[in-house]
């Protein structure tokens, strides 16, 4: 059974830095394309950050991009989302999922953990 498990969310002020953690319970972690996404009060999930099965490309939300970093470990089956010069709308629930070889949804997604960023 695959499980994802986020963590390193919590209270930051605004222009502080988080790093997220997502640790897969996944066999052949290092065939699946993983992502980070996020869902703040009364919005719709959206989009943050992905990365290849080999981290060799990577891509991003507009709003996100130059701040965030994604990567992977995929000796460690985990996945990190470095989240740097946070914004009060960067405030949400980040969620973690997984996308199998050839799926185009992902398939798996985590519990999720809280991150606000205080003004």
């Amino acid at each position: 059974q695959v499980q994802l498990v986020e963590s390193g969310g919590g209270l930051v002020q605004a222009g502080g830095s988080l790093r997220l953690s997502c640790a897969a319970s996944i066999r052949t972690f290092s065939t699946y394309a993983m992502g980070w996404f996020r869902q703040a009060p009364g919005k719709e999930r959206e989009f943050v950050a992905s990365i290849t099965w080999s981290g060799g490309s990577s891509y991003y939300a507009d709003s996100v991009k130059g701040r965030f970093t994604i990567s992977r470990d995929n000796a460690k089956n985990t996945v990190y989302l470095q989240m740097n010069s946070l914004k009060p709308e960067d405030t949400a629930v980040y969620y973690c999922a997984a996308t199998r070889p050839g799926a185009r949804t992902y398939d798996y997604w985590g519990q999720g953990t809280q991150v606000t960023v205080s003004s």
